[in-house]
């Protein structure tokens, strides 16, 4: 087995970018731009300095169940886009929020949304999201900073029972966290109306955009009311996301924390499959490895991914999957079996490779090269996470 790059990493933002819609980079050249992040070294000059919060938790103009709340997730300092976005936020301004997943973002807009609604329980929040797994994510985070302050909320996605969505929206919520195509559906059918949200928050927009939701989101906006406090956070802003922003934001504040592609402390390393020995027995190779204590593989299809699970449970490995066939509740499930360690290895689709997050993910390994630099990026972005290291692997044919 033939390994490159697979020195430990840092990368700098003058490193290798195309053009803003990572979707133009197919075939050959998203391989190019692999290995060009890969080979994109700092030298301890370019290093960037550990961040220093101007603000700590018990300085925002919060409620103290809240700063509890917060104190029992472990949160001791806020990160770089808490620091900078909650204070405007908790002004009642407008945001545009830069940057990458896993920086702390979903903190950002929940501590002063939550805070909002606990002061005036009229208030009612809007936030909307491209994938299930990212919405579940958000609510769960929901969940915990919002004990003991009587807000309830709702979980509009696709891949779960509609009637229980209905009925939670006819009880009355705060806060509605949801997926663009069932949204747009309960909107329709006049179960939900969201001209009563005066707060909206747009998660992952350019993700939304990528898989086709751009149509969705301009309706969603055509029908919230025109004072409001909205929200936009995204990894890129590139034009057809800026078509959104001119009708969605009024006198923003743009906080950026977006520095390169491919977090810190994340080891690339390619791996060429030679001939004469199978891709299956390069993966076996490495799993039984002690570091590889928990592991997440892309495959491209959905076939792909039932295929080589079922290959390594034949192995012995503890695996488990997710990917579009699989039932909501089955996901979820293997999910949390994966986050609580009781299955080693969870093999995806890139429906989940963005949004999840999945402490102490060891390694990320690309079985499947994927078909955009950007998935890449936010395929190997689930590990590193929290300014811990981690190691990302891409299998090359």
């Amino acid at each position: 087995m033939r390994l490159n790059n697979n020195r430990r990493h840092t990368f700098s933002n003058h490193g290798y970018r195309g053009n803003s819609r990572g979707n133009d980079r197919t075939g050959g050249s998203v391989l190019a731009a692999i290995r060009a992040s890969s080979r994109n070294v700092l030298t301890e000059e370019q290093k960037e300095e550990v961040y220093t919060p101007q603000n700590g938790f018990n300085d925002f103009s919060i409620s103290e169940t809240l700063k509890q709340n917060i104190r029992a997730k472990g949160y001791t300092a806020p990160s770089p886009i808490q620091d900078q976005s909650i204070p405007s936020i908790l002004e009642g301004r407008d945001l545009i929020g830069v940057a990458n997943t896993g920086t702390g973002k979903t903190a950002a807009f929940l501590i002063p949304m939550i805070e909002k609604v606990y002061r005036d329980k009229n208030q009612r929040v809007l936030i909307v999201t491209p994938t299930r797994e990212l919405a579940l994510q958000i609510g769960a985070e929901l969940r915990d900073f919002s004990r003991g302050t009587g807000i309830r909320y709702a979980m509009i996605i696709g891949g779960a029972g509609v009637w229980r969505q209905r009925q939670d929206l006819r009880n009355g919520v705060h806060f509605v966290i949801g997926t663009p195509g069932r949204l747009k559906d309960l909107i329709e059918d006049r179960t939900l109306s969201i001209t009563q949200f005066r707060n909206v928050v747009l998660d992952e927009a350019d993700r939304m955009v990528d898989i086709g939701f751009i149509n969705d989101i301009k309706y969603f906006i055509s029908l919230l009311p025109k004072e409001r406090q909205s929200l936009f956070f995204s990894a890129t802003i590139s034009g057809r996301v800026s078509e959104i922003l001119s009708e969605f934001v009024k006198n923003p504040v743009t906080v950026s924390v977006k520095k390169q592609d491919t977090a810190k402390g994340i080891t690339q390393t390619l791996i060429q499959v030679n001939p004469g020995k199978k891709k299956i027995e390069y993966l076996h190779d490495l799993l039984i490895q002690k570091e590889f204590e928990k592991v997440l593989i892309f495959g491209r299809t959905k076939w792909g991914v039932e295929k080589l699970t079922t290959e390594l449970l034949s192995r012995g490995f503890r695996v488990g999957s997710i990917h579009g066939n699989k039932r909501q509740g089955q996901r979820q499930r293997t999910l949390m079996q994966f986050k609580g360690n009781e299955i080693q290895i969870l093999l995806a689709t890139d429906v989940a490779s963005r949004g999840l997050d999945i402490n102490d993910v060891s390694h990320v390994i690309n079985y499947d090269i994927p078909q955009t630099y950007d998935d890449y990026v936010h395929r190997i972005g689930r590990t590193g996470r929290a300014n811990k290291t981690g190691a990302a692997l891409t299998f090359i044919d």
